[in-house]
């Protein structure tokens, strides 16, 4: 998936559509997952959206066209605008991994691709890795196709757990991944993880205790969090190390990287962390 630059043929077939003022305001680019195309669409082009999404579908062998929108709610749902099509299901294939998702309903985003193949390759054979944030196993089907992992993906959403249990046996992995529909804090299994994902934002600190407890000793957690810019460098391990001793854990800090500008003046932050009991 990337980023993709406008095509002479779509400006040449709106040009003969379109005053030639709002030619210049058609998007440049767009993101493309599977056979769904997600486009930014300025106000000015507002009366023609639907002529636009079916051009920009036609030339780019499109099936449905979203107005790109903004991710809200618990479970990172997005609030996109159907322009053209029907059906908004597809299967993304991203460095050997198959995603089956409906890109209408379930984020998936381009900028954390990076981060999606270090952890097919931080991943090693045989280590139990218990995602607690799943999704559609965007971080933890790459562990377990690439890394041989073994992996626990838990994941609230129902209709998100759907497409969970159809990638697990669209990768053949369905002898290393075992998947939860429930509340990560509701998961009973403790001091089992050698490994654990908390691919969230914004409020990721509030499950650093249960993290913890489902860590072994010596246990690497990759902690996600959306951090405003004058926080940094220091969060967000600054909190997470104080939350871990509060719970009786030490905590230190392996590698740490920045995914992506989140907000203005806010970005997506990872940090990659060892943890100890005292």
């Amino acid at each position: 998936m990337r980023t993709q630059t406008i095509k002479p043929r779509i400006r040449e077939i709106l040009s003969r559509e379109l005053p030639p003022e709002l030619v210049e305001l058609l998007p440049k680019h767009w993101v493309r997952i599977g056979d769904v195309i997600i486009l930014p669409l300025r106000r000015e082009l507002e009366p023609y959206r639907g002529r636009i999404a079916e051009v920009y579908a036609g030339v780019l062998g499109a099936k449905a066209v979203l107005r790109k929108g903004h991710i809200h709610g618990e479970t990172r749902n997005p609030d996109y605008e159907l322009l053209y099509g029907t059906d908004t299901i597809t299967v993304h294939v991203e460095n050997g991994v198959k995603y089956k998702l409906d890109v209408a309903k379930i984020m998936f985003s381009p900028a954390n691709v990076k981060e999606r193949v270090r952890m097919g390759k931080v991943a090693r054979p045989g280590e139990l890795v218990v995602d607690m944030f799943a999704g559609i196993g965007h971080l933890s089907l790459p562990m377990a196709v690439h890394g041989k992992a073994r992996v626990i993906a838990i994941e609230k959403s129902p209709y998100t757990f759907r497409f969970l249990v159809e990638n697990i046996e669209l990768n053949n992995v369905q002898d290393r991944v075992t998947a939860y529909n429930i509340d990560n804090r509701d998961f009973p299994g403790e001091n089992i993880a050698d490994r654990i994902l908390m691919g969230y934002v914004s409020t990721t600190h509030e499950f650093i205790p249960k993290a913890l407890s489902i860590a072994r000793d010596g246990a690497i957690i990759h902690y996600h969090n959306t951090v405003p810019e004058r926080l940094m460098p220091e969060e967000p391990f600054a909190t997470f190390l104080r939350i871990a001793k509060e719970h009786g854990y030490e905590a230190e800090k392996l590698n740490e990287l920045v995914i992506k500008r989140y907000a203005p003046g806010v970005w997506h932050v990872v940090v990659d962390v060892r943890v100890y009991r005292r």
